[in-house]
């Protein structure tokens, strides 16, 4: 049998755990509401800075494209755009990617001819094919940066709406346990 002493005790240690559950369950739904929804304001805001930046440059993509004639904007426009890049950047160089390229050629006279220097050797210069891959290289690099910025956007849009959700989920918690 229990005494009225230990069933005081024990009624006091419930309360006192359950003023404990109901502070940590306010403390961990503030705290996940207050990330959540800056994580759901960081995904507004690189989507929307992303998608400004695009507009500024004012790129539309070529006839040729996956996606002809098309203001580059979102990320499908992206892909389009960088794709259609690699494609003809392809077709210049026959195939061949930067790496795959000497990096200096023959040196051609106006004829095609190649020019023979005082010592019977071929003049060798920079290979002009070989360069255009930095240009191409850097445009697409760019194209697709936009492309996983709307992806992490995305991310953080999903992130930011369950973890809100959570804290409203832990601060309803935190009053079922009042009643």
């Amino acid at each position: 049998m229990t005494t009225v002493v230990e069933k005081r005790a024990v009624k006091a240690l419930a309360e006192r755990t359950g003023h404990a559950r109901r502070r940590l369950l306010a403390i961990v739904g503030i705290l996940t509401l207050v990330v959540g929804i800056g994580s759901l304001g960081g995904g507004i805001f690189g989507a929307v800075y992303t998608w400004s930046q695009a507009v500024e440059e004012g790129i539309t993509t070529p006839d040729d494209a996956i996606f002809p004639e098309v203001p580059v904007r979102g990320p499908m426009s992206m892909y389009a755009q960088s794709a259609i890049i690699e494609h003809h950047q392809l077709d210049s160089t026959e195939g061949l990617r930067y790496s795959e390229m000497p990096r200096q050629v023959p040196q051609v006279d106006e004829a095609g001819n190649e020019v023979v220097g005082e010592d019977g050797l071929p003049v060798m210069v920079p290979n002009a094919a070989r360069a255009s891959w930095i240009n191409a290289t850097s445009l697409m690099t760019a194209l697709n940066l936009g492309l996983v910025a709307y992806a992490l956007s995305a991310f953080a849009l999903v992130v930011g709406i369950a973890l809100i959700a959570s804290g409203v989920t832990f601060l309803s918690l935190r009053k079922a346990l009042i009643a």
